[in-house]
């Protein structure tokens, strides 16, 4: 009998992810969702045994077929999830997902589904809620056919069936068998939430794959890539909010950067980072409406400093508060080990001057690919610039978000100058009032600088910071930002550099500095997804389409086996990080879409 108890750890790259736009949950390839915060994305875990045990809250539904082979899939063009058992004596598979509902301010409703496709199979269900990331004492009681989960101050839930339930350790545990052809139904949901039934989820199954099948026809991409590409749409859609148009970062917290190490982070949220990433992501792939949510989002962020000294935060919740105080659940064991285990994220209130440069590419791509600025969001603008004209030769942590001391990074110069360029080019098309002459100079002025100060002549490679001789993944942005040509000799040489130095196997490293006084962190963290997909553009955009290639397709075999990206690889290019991580997805798509055009021998007729 299958022991659901002692439920070994998956791992990262082991799960597919099922979301509704408010919430998501994750589910490992032996069927058992083993992370899911409810009702909000970032709300306290109810399911968490991802970061634990079972005993931090689990929903496991499994057939009794030991030595099965096990897969799951997509059904197409969906985020609806299958996972399935294939054996001698059975093929089972159960459906998973989040239904979409017609009203955003619904709670999650999640919908299992069980059916037995040929032979004979018994069943093991239990699903034990643990409210507040397991730190509240839950009770599971009885009512009627139903299974009811409470906690103190926390929201109540219910689980209905279509088989019957009975409790123990205050989980909802059924075995049951069922012959080919005949299925059952489990749905989780709010504890008055009326749609909790045990039976007719069909209806609610067949909206929820028009819904996603519908918002991914509007996809204009036709690439020799479409599976990846839609699949790293449907993956960003998912991460998003229907109700306020921000983009998460990740649907996780505390999955391990290192295999047992510290750098764990907690990505519930939405970076300002990557404003410009998504919207031009979504523009090129024709979804303007997702573009022009994300912008007014952001527009809503910046007009909150108005009238005061202009102060915009790294990261917001996706409802946009700003305060996010980093806390530790020691309770937890973390992830293969890897503790601590963090909820809310310190970098909320750093200094990170090139946020500055993605927030005005990103209102530069939209007013030229969708929406135009209002007379408001310009003001608002002009703040953000002028901020950037008395800040941009500052200190700050950079784009990485270091722990350790403050300096002088290249790539927040390079952003800070992209900020300038994107307001001035604005404007200018725009015809709106602007500072030209001070913008320009403040704009050359940096330029001057990232060339004086930043080239290494000895080393032959531009450096991370002043005062550095060290590499760093955030360069292969400079080409793409349209700063330096990306032929152009000094560049080549850099990225010749970084081929050297940060690449293994076509994955790159953010930074590979000798010890760790630049993030001041313990141990060495995987190579970079993004900074991976970044460097194949790169290739793409100096001539070197057959490497580009090569490198691209070896990439995206280093996907899960359902497409999906977490933040980092290690050595063996196993998912290391949160998932699935928005930012490798974006620059997938970026890869995707220019390589295609190059192979295509296509002019590039879509820039930034």
């Amino acid at each position: 009998m299958v022991d659901l108890k002692n439920e070994p750890q998956s791992a990262i790259d082991a799960h597919g992810i099922i979301g509704d736009m408010r919430s998501a949950a994750l589910i490992n390839d032996k069927g058992s969702i083993d992370f899911f915060c409810w009702p909000e994305f970032d709300s306290p875990s109810i399911f968490c045994s991802l970061l634990d045990s079972p005993a931090a809250g689990i929903f496991q539904l499994t057939p009794d077929l030991p030595g099965a082979r096990r897969e799951q899939i997509y059904l197409p063009n969906t985020n609806v999830l299958q996972t399935r058992w294939l054996s001698e004596e059975a093929v089972v598979e159960i459906t998973d997902l989040l239904s979409i509902s017609d009203d955003i301010d619904d709670l999650p409703l999640l919908i299992r589904r069980v059916r037995v496709i040929s032979g004979k199979a018994t069943l093991h269900l239990r699903c034990a809620v643990r409210h507040d990331y397991a730190r509240a004492p839950t009770r599971a009681t009885a009512d009627n056919a139903d299974v009811c989960f409470s906690a103190p101050d926390q929201p109540g839930l219910r689980l209905a069936s279509s088989h019957a339930l009975t409790i123990e350790d205050d989980a909802a545990v059924a075995h049951f068998s069922l012959e080919q052809d005949q299925g059952a139904e489990f749905v989780l949901g709010g504890l008055e939430d009326s749609r909790v039934e045990s039976c007719g989820t069909d209806l609610r199954l067949e909206r929820t794959l028009k819904f996603w099948r519908g918002w991914l026809a509007q996809s204009n991409y036709r690439g020799r890539w479409r599976e990846m590409v839609n699949r790293s749409a449907l993956a960003l859609k998912l991460l998003t909010s229907r109700k306020h148009g921000a983009i998460l970062a990740a649907a996780t917290f505390g999955l391990p950067e290192t295999p047992g190490g510290e750098r764990n982070w907690d990505y519930r949220y939405t970076w300002i980072r990557d404003a410009s990433f998504t919207v031009y992501a979504f523009m090129r792939l024709g979804f303007v409406q997702e573009s022009n949510d994300y912008m007014r989002w952001l527009r809503g962020r910046v007009s909150d400093c108005c009238g005061q000294p202009m102060k915009i935060n790294i990261l917001y919740a996706i409802d946009g508060r700003q305060e996010l105080p980093e806390t530790e659940l020691k309770h937890l064991s973390g992830h293969g080990g890897a503790q601590p285990v963090r909820i809310g994220n310190g970098a909320w209130d750093q200094v990170q001057l090139d946020i500055f440069g993605e927030l005005m590419d990103a209102v530069y791509l939209v007013n030229k690919y969708g929406e135009a600025i209002s007379y408001e969001g310009w003001k608002h603008a002009v703040e953000v610039v002028d901020q950037v004209c008395e800040t941009w030769n500052q200190k700050d942590v950079g784009i990485w978000e270091m722990r350790g001391e403050s300096h002088h990074f290249l790539h927040s110069r390079l952003m800070c100058w992209v900020a300038l360029d994107r307001a001035i080019r604005l404007a200018s098309k725009r015809s709106l009032p602007a500072p030209f002459a001070r913008w320009d100079q403040t704009r050359q002025a940096i330029y001057e600088d990232i060339w004086s100060n930043f080239w290494n002549a000895e080393r032959g490679h531009f450096v991370q910071h002043i005062g550095s001789t060290n590499l760093d993944g955030s360069m292969l942005l400079m080409p793409l930002v349209r700063f330096v040509a990306a032929t152009d000799s000094r560049w080549l040489s850099t990225l010749e550099a970084i081929q050297k130095n940060l690449v293994r196997d076509g994955m790159v490293y953010r930074y590979r500095n000798d010890d760790n006084q630049i993030d001041g962190l313990q141990g060495i963290e995987g190579a970079f997804t993004a900074c991976s997909f970044w460097y194949v553009e790169c290739l793409a955009r100096a001539g070197q389409v057959e490497k580009a290639h090569l490198e691209f397709e070896q990439l995206l075999r280093y996907a899960n086996p359902l497409g999906l990206y977490a933040e980092e690889f290690d050595s063996q290019a196993r998912h290391l990080g949160n998932t699935p991580q928005a930012l490798s997805h974006l620059a997938l798509i970026s890869a995707a879409t220019f390589l295609d055009r190059k192979l295509s021998g296509e002019k590039t007729v879509w820039q930034p």
